[in-house]
């Protein structure tokens, strides 16, 4: 087996070409970088018969995706925030009569309308959350709806 230092020297362009390909110059060198870490660790398992550079071109393409997804999550900069004011998870400002009907729901009831209505958590999880016992969500659930339901004036769920 050839030592992972003749591996680069023979393979690097090609990864650097592979990595430039799918992200541009920007961001190559370092997926190629981390091509060849990841690769340095997994090459003492690489069976002798392995074709090594289609071994390395998939690790760099699978960086190369890696670096293009992170990418998309990486906030972007800007000057200045546009202002804005957000209405969500603010129902007195869209509906008051909702939030009079909330309001005259005990909190376990609350609670697990809204965990379940409208944050669409199951029973289960809620039961953690609170720390109750999913039959005792559940039934405080159909509790808060059925009074929502007659102190509402509009449908509910």
């Amino acid at each position: 087996m050839k030592a992972f230092e003749e591996i680069v020297a023979e393979h690097g362009a090609t990864v650097l070409r592979v990595c430039r390909a799918v992200l541009g110059h920007a961001d190559a060198e370092d997926a190629a970088a981390e091509t060849f870490l990841a690769a340095l660790k997994a090459y003492p398992e690489l069976p002798e018969t392995a074709n090594v550079q289609a071994w390395l071109v998939t690790i760099a393409h699978r960086k190369a995706v890696d670096a293009t997804r992170a990418a998309k999550r990486r906030a972007v900069t800007v000057p200045e925030p546009p202002e804005r004011h957000s209405g969500i998870g603010r129902p007195e400002q869209v509906d008051p009569d909702l939030w009079s009907a909330l309001g005259e729901l005990s909190l376990t009831q609350r609670a697990a309308v809204a965990y379940h209505y409208l944050a669409g958590l199951p029973y289960k999880e809620i039961a953690e959350i609170t720390g109750s016992t999913t039959a005792a969500v559940r039934r405080a659930a159909a509790d808060g709806v059925r009074k929502l339901r007659t102190s509402y004036p509009r449908e509910c769920e």
